[in-house]
């Protein structure tokens, strides 16, 4: 029972009875000047024009977002279901014209049904007390008999029903008609693909920046410790210390991308900076060798950017998987692509998969540029090859 009070409880209710109401104003303002049956004709077809108009769109979603969902203006459109932009084919406005059809037809039905309910319980009461109907006629029956009062309970159930089926009527009806079209749908839908991979990236950033940092600093402080020696732990806090600062820069720099969704994430390293990655890796006791082929500052700017990330994550795998051990590492680039590869010693087992996301992250930087990336044992070595096309 409380189940089915429960809508008359919210005032969605009659918000959603309200817009209805509202869609027959002026033809009932007509209809006084005009007691014809033809006027509801002519409204109708007034509509037709009036829903051509790219505007309307956006003047009947603000409406029924706040008398049916109960939502403000500034409400996300996916949850309402019901969008605000005006018209941008000839398919919403064609789905807007029948959406005022269809909300003039059941504003009409409702308010006549609703009007009728409601005479109809007060003759119902008239009558079975003794007094006159509201036409000063006898209701039903001759004479007057209290056994009318029975009837009220299912007057009162189809007036309800009324009331709240015909507002979910009409909700429905809107989230159809005024919902977004198969090519707004796929906008959205594109937007928020954008949303997640610019968060999957600002994730692998921090993953990798951070990562690396710390992996530095503490291979750095328990050779320092093993090493016993002050030369040594002198340049070890250098390191230490340049790797924390470009951690924190790099933190900054994605925080203020975070807080200020218009602001481009400019002033990321690239391949052409590779140079503090490798010093910083040889100030962890690994002998790099490096070698370099083809113009590295001709390389476009997100395969430069990505391509350091690569070469930040596979140095950090050696230091923290392998230690302080040679590292060859060969960057090429040629007409069509660059080529990256970070070999090593396997100083033990060949590690599995683990929990980590590193070498999952290089791979899905490879794939996000058309790349490829293999990662794995090969002829003694613990290697990663990757290679990016430039176009």
């Amino acid at each position: 029972m409380i189940r089915l009070l429960r809508p008359f409880g919210r005032t969605v209710t009659y918000t959603r009875l309200l817009h209805l109401f509202i869609a027959i104003v002026w033809p009932s303002m007509w209809l006084f000047l005009e007691e014809a049956w033809w006027t509801w004709v002519a409204a109708a077809l007034v509509l037709v024009p009036v829903g051509l108009v790219p505007a309307m769109r956006t003047v009947e979603g603000l409406q029924a977002r706040l008398l049916l969902t109960g939502q403000r203006h500034d409400s996300d459109s996916d949850s309402a279901g019901i969008v605000v932009a005006p018209s941008a084919s000839w398919s919403d406005r064609g789905r807007l014209v029948v959406w005022l059809q269809a909300r003039l037809l059941i504003g009409c039905a409702t308010s006549v049904f609703t009007a009728n309910l409601l005479m109809a319980a007060v003759d119902l009461g008239a009558a079975a007390f003794g007094g006159d109907t509201a036409s000063g006629e006898s209701f039903l029956l001759e004479g007057h008999s209290r056994w009318h009062v029975l009837l009220l309970p299912l007057v009162s159930v189809t007036l309800a029903a009324t009331v709240v089926g015909s507002g979910r009527l009409i909700t429905a009806l809107a989230r159809r008609l005024l919902g977004p079209s198969p090519a707004e749908r796929l906008a959205a839908m594109e937007e928020r693909t954008e949303r997640l991979l610019e968060r999957t990236r600002i994730a692998r950033e921090l993953h990798d920046s951070i990562g690396h940092a710390l992996t530095v600093a503490v291979v750095q402080a328990g050779a320092a410790r093993a090493a016993g020696d002050p030369a040594f732990t002198e340049r070890a806090l250098d390191a230490i210390e340049e790797t924390g600062r470009a951690a924190l820069e790099d933190l900054e720099r994605v925080l203020g991308v975070l807080r200020e969704s218009g602001r481009p994430a400019g002033g990321r390293p690239a391949l052409t900076d590779a140079d503090r990655l490798l010093e910083s890796a040889r100030a962890s006791g690994a002998e790099v060798d490096v070698a370099v082929t083809g113009p590295l500052d001709t390389v476009p700017g997100p395969v430069s950017r990505e391509g350091y990330r690569i070469l930040q994550e596979a140095l950090t795998n050696v230091l923290r998987h392998a230690g302080a051990v040679p590292v060859r590492v060969r960057i090429a680039v040629d007409d069509g692509s660059l080529g990256l590869e970070v070999r090593n010693p396997l100083t033990g087992a060949v590690p599995g998969p683990g929990r980590g996301s590193g070498l999952r992250g290089i791979r899905e930087r490879a794939a996000l540029l058309g790349g490829r990336a293999q990662t794995g044992p090969d002829r003694g070595d613990w290697r990663v090859r990757v290679e990016l096309p430039l176009r």
